[in-house]
């Protein structure tokens, strides 16, 4: 297994325990709190999740890029 592809997976495995970590922050007490006042989530559930989604995005694209592109 080349050095990307491990990267990939673990840049994947990384954006799904942001994911997690995201969804269960906005099932908090205080994001609750938050979505009551304001309407949204706190801010630290939204920039988990979104940083998941990214780092899933990142990994699943390392995955895809042929090792040839990159050892030229």
């Amino acid at each position: 297994m080349s050095t990307q592809r491990l990267i990939g997976l673990i840049v994947i495995v990384v954006g799904i325990g942001l994911l997690v970590v995201g969804l269960r922050a906005s099932d908090s007490i205080a994001s609750q709190f938050s979505k009551f006042f304001t309407g949204s989530p706190t801010d630290r559930a939204v920039w988990f999740t979104i940083g998941g989604i990214a780092a899933i995005i990142a990994g699943v694209a390392a995955l895809c890029i042929p090792d040839r592109y990159l050892n030229r």
